[in-house]
């Protein structure tokens, strides 16, 4: 039986007004599916009018402007409706998602559906919990003394993952589920007998002391930053937008 890094993956990606998991908002994202190394990719793509304004400094970064959202984008409400149900359907056929930097695609997600759904994605998962796996995490977990930035742009350098069109939602999510399988390859001999399901709670672990490690390195560089140790999903705040 092929590892799990061998078989089906699905990822999801998004671009955003910017960084704050409370309070901006999602402008495109997508869902790409991969039945098994080498095959085809099949994409779903989003692309949204959030209603409010879209700083240049986030246009700077995936391109899209204001205008061009209003002109093109759809409405976020059946959108955010249309990106759940698209992960829950590849969960409910058994496909991991593979998530770059989770807490934060996530949790956006979360705050969108609380926002114009009345919903939560906890609830979509209730009966069959999104099993995630998260490139950034597994990457930091099992080379965790090499140096340099753990990007996107600079996991696919380092395992040889092509990136065309880099913060293009579709363009990540499928580098992303690339970049998983390299790892499970480069890594098969701590991961090849661990089952989806194992994995995404020992990454809850391990994201944890890595965020511990963060703060303390925070600490001692007399920042203030708080790192959140939640994953994959943060959770939620009485005052978010």
């Amino acid at each position: 039986m092929a590892c799990w890094y061998e078989g089906p993956l699905a990822a999801f990606d998004t671009e955003t007004t910017g960084v704050d998991v409370e309070t901006d908002r999602i402008v495109s994202a997508a869902v790409v599916v991969q039945d098994a190394p080498g095959s085809r990719p099949r994409a779903t793509r989003w692309l949204v009018n959030p209603g409010v304004p879209v700083p240049e400094a986030a246009t700077a970064v995936h391109g899209l402007t204001e205008e061009h959202l209003q002109r093109n984008g759809r409405w976020p409400a059946p959108v955010m409706q249309e990106i759940v149900e698209e992960l829950a359907a590849q969960t409910a056929v058994g496909r991991p998602i593979v998530v770059m930097n989770a807490p934060f695609d996530l949790t956006l997600l979360d705050r969108e559906l609380r926002r114009h759904r009345a919903s939560s994605l906890d609830h979509w998962f209730e009966t069959t919990p999104m099993l995630v796996l998260d490139p950034r995490v597994l990457d930091k977990h099992l080379d965790r003394y090499r140096k340099g930035r753990r990007t996107l742009t600079d996991l696919c350098a380092h395992y040889g993952v092509t990136l065309d069109g880099a913060h293009d939602a579709g363009a990540d999510a499928l580098a992303s589920l690339e970049v998983v399988r390299a790892v499970g390859r480069r890594f098969a001999a701590r991961l090849e007998r661990l089952s989806p399901a194992e994995l995404h709670t020992l990454q809850a672990v391990w994201h944890a002391a890595q965020a511990r490690g963060l703060q303390a390195w925070f600490a001692r560089s007399g920042s203030e930053e708080a790192v959140d140790p939640a994953w994959p999903l943060r959770p939620d705040l009485p005052a978010a937008a």
